[in-house]
């Protein structure tokens, strides 16, 4: 069961085929039905997904409360969910939604808790499961008590029953870590099979009661659609079952119980969510690059196709679909588990990217053979250990030498953006394939330590023009006749500290004034100086917008991994004081801010970037970097938040995509808490205003967004919980 919320189609896509292959390859069985009883919510996208690999039907359990009281009254549990976008209803999928709270029996077999508790066999004496805390439990069917017995949980399938529109009711049998010894099997299955032959044996009960899979549930339940002209005939599929209504949308955001909002999980443990994206780009890249190694290797070009690579790659598959889990990807699971996730996918991404650097050397006619040398080519940015930022190589650059850097495009559009390397040195050179000269630009490399803002080291910016599905081969030279250096950046800076010291070979000068701007062909950014904030975003020959940053936290005492749960609105943390440089040059240009707070250490620091690179999507865009660091007791029980406030009237409604795949609207609700109008965020958000102007917000990981007011749209960052909110982790994040 992945989740719904973080996950991106491309990893709901890779799991759910590569465990389908499994499937089929080990014990020849397609299924055909979906079993989701426990991720928080539920997307549209994945119906989708699962209609088109030939599933034809799903249950799902954890939607909102007051959501399925609406549902059972009107008998509309069991349903077909349809995309928002399909006329012509090729994308149904026949629904089961389970009515009551949990999936453990005693919230299965009817709607008393208590009297369903003592029919969950495992709770007798003498097994290690907690026993029933309404008081009365499980006994032992023998002769003498099987027909009062039989009775009273005949009782509550018949009230179940009347929560849906057929005669065929699904009663699952189960819990969380059950079925792991015989005895509790057999205490199950034994007992309940003399519950059955009594309630089979006495027409006058007119229920008939066995054991079954979800595919006998239905199929028997098809079946009676179709005596009772709910069905017509046709080809197979949930398309065309009838009498059922359709439904459209999904099921975010989930609740249990009163203001119980599971709105915290779309943004628990964000480290490992972006690395999650990383493993995912890097192993489509990967696979495009397979693809066209070995159309390359079927020639006379290489001398041994890499098949040893293959089991590798389906373990980075494995391990990708393994993190989609619904305590993967979500963060909410034990500390030690996280390890476990994040070294999987940290020695996949190793894996992959040797295995690039060499198939790299094969395809540009360095290697004659796929072997275990060592690859002359190394990746731009590694990781020292599983829960390490990554970091980037520096490029060193010699006397009358020049390394290549290699592009490798896995889409199937030419690419034209500015790139960025880091080299040891500033006064370098960019030349093409064909060793003519590129522009470029240099800057030094910030780090995000007031202490040490200027690592030493350099960045390097040009603008790359590289093929669809191809390789593109750029040089850095240190000397090369005839081509101009590449343009340092002017600097400028504002702090109340004389400690800052200029870069070397940098020309730097003191802001003046409290507003700084930047611009590009399409915009002008304007800043609050003293806070290091962007104030406002202008477009050029367009009328003025208005965009104020604000950066908070929300404090909180009942927050945890699953659930958020805030005290009051959220308090600005910056301060007048802090640190601002602006990086000015041809191809890029950049404010950085390192803001004063109250305390020691900013637990945020952040970035703005905007590009001059002509005919790239990138000139068009604002590119916001914020590097959070909630360490220490005094960020415990807080969430970090930054809020856009804009002039665009979208009257509190706005727009989160599902997996990366559609989007879907979303309004703000006066009568529910703030923490029930957040919403998952895997990639994109977007408010729009009654003109048509439009404030898009796109995302490098899964996060949270809501719209509190009239043209705000709110997105938290990170949090930091050190309770436990009662939803089965057992510790904070």
């Amino acid at each position: 069961m992945n989740d719904e919320a973080n996950s991106h189609y491309f990893a709901i896509i890779e799991q759910i085929a590569e465990g389908n292959m499994w499937l089929n390859d080990t014990v020849g069985f397609i299924p055909k039905n979906s079993w989701a009883i426990d991720p928080f919510g539920y997307s549209a996208t994945m119906a989708y997904l699962l209609r088109r690999m030939g599933f034809e039907n799903m249950l799902i359990q954890r939607t909102h409360y007051e959501l399925k009281k609406e549902l059972a009254l009107h008998k509309n549990l069991e349903y077909v969910w349809r995309q928002t976008w399909d006329a012509d209803e090729t994308t149904d999928i026949f629904v089961h939604m389970m009515p009551f709270y949990s999936y453990d029996v005693p919230h299965t077999c009817g709607p008393e808790p208590a009297i369903c508790c003592q029919f969950d066999f495992a709770r007798m004496l003498g097994f290690s499961y907690e026993r029933c805390p309404w008081g009365q439990h499980p006994v032992q069917i023998k002769e003498e008590n099987v027909q009062e017995r039989a009775l009273k949980l005949l009782d509550q399938y018949r009230k179940k029953s009347t929560l849906y529109r057929t005669n065929t009711l699904l009663i699952p049998l189960g819990d969380d870590f059950r079925y792991v010894t015989n005895d509790e099997a057999e205490a199950q299955f034994k007992n309940y099979q003399l519950l059955f032959d009594y309630i089979n044996s006495n027409p006058s009960l007119n229920a008939e009661a066995k054991f079954g899979t979800l595919e006998d549930y239905f199929q028997t339940l098809r079946e009676e659609a179709d005596r009772i002209n709910y069905s017509s005939p046709g080809e197979g599929g949930s398309s065309q079952i009838v009498g059922f209504p359709s439904l459209s949308g999904d099921f975010f955001t989930y609740a249990d119980r009163q203001q119980d909002y599971w709105s915290g999980y779309y943004v628990s443990r964000p480290f490992f969510k972006a690395v999650d994206r990383v493993l995912e780009q890097t192993l489509r890249a990967t696979e495009i690059m397979f693809a066209l190694l070995l159309g390359y290797c079927q020639k006379p070009h290489c001398e041994r196709y890499p098949t040893g690579f293959a089991y590798k790659l389906t373990a980075a598959r494995r391990n990708l679909a393994l993190f989609q889990h619904h305590d993967g990807v979500t963060g909410t699971a034990k500390d030690h588990v996280v390890q476990d996730y994040g070294t999987r996918m940290h020695t996949s991404l190793q894996d992959l990217q040797i295995f690039m650097s060499k198939a790299i050397e094969v395809l540009i006619g360095m290697r004659e053979k796929f072997d275990q040398n060592v690859s002359q080519f190394e990746p731009i940015q590694v990781r020292n250990r599983y829960d390490a930022q990554p970091m980037y190589r520096a490029i060193s650059a010699h006397e009358d030498t020049s390394q290549s850097v290699v592009f490798f495009n896995p889409s199937e559009q030419k690419r034209e953006e500015v790139v960025m390397v880091i080299v040891n040195r500033p006064d370098v050179t960019v030349l093409d394939s064909n060793w003519t000269c590129v522009q470029s630009q240099v800057s030094p490399e910030l780090q995000h330590d007031r202490n040490k803002i200027f690592t030493g080291r350099h960045r390097l910016h040009w603008k790359a023009s590289i093929p669809a599905m191809g390789l593109q081969i750029y040089y850095i030279a240190k000397d090369f006749v005839g081509c101009e250096k590449a343009k340092p950046s002017k600097l400028k800076y504002s702090s109340k500290s004389n400690s800052f010291s200029c870069p070397t070979r940098y020309a730097c000068s003191k802001l003046e004034g409290d507003v700084a701007e930047i611009q590009n062909r399409h915009h002008i950014l304007t800043f609050d100086v003293q806070h290091g904030l962007l104030q406002k975003v202008s477009h050029i020959n367009v009328s003025q917008n208005l965009v104020h940053e604000e950066i908070g936290m929300y404090s909180t005492q009942e927050s945890g991994a699953y659930l958020f749960k805030p005290i009051g609105d959220v308090q600005p943390i910056i301060k007048t004081g802090g640190l601002i440089i602006i990086s000015e040059g041809p191809l890029m240009q950049e404010v950085y801010s390192y803001p004063r707070t109250e305390w020691e250490k900013s637990p945020i620091s952040h970035s703005t970037r905007i590009y001059n690179g002509d005919n790239t999507i990138q000139e068009f865009v604002i590119e916001k970097e914020y590097h959070v660091a909630l360490l220490g007791y005094d960020f415990n029980d807080k969430e970090l938040i930054v809020r856009y406030k804009t002039d665009i009237d979208n009257s509190r409604t706005f727009y989160s995509d599902l997996n990366g795949f559609q989007m879907s609207r979303r309004e703000t609700y006066d009568k529910i808490p703030l923490q029930g109008n957040y919403y998952p965020m895997p990639s994109l958000a977007f408010m729009q205003g009654s003109s048509g102007q439009r404030f898009s917000v796109h995302t490098r990981q899964s996060l949270g967004v809501a719209s509190p007011k009239d043209g705000w749209l709110e997105i938290m960052l990170d949090r930091r919980l050190v309770r436990d909110d009662g939803r089965g982790l057992g510790q904070g994040v």
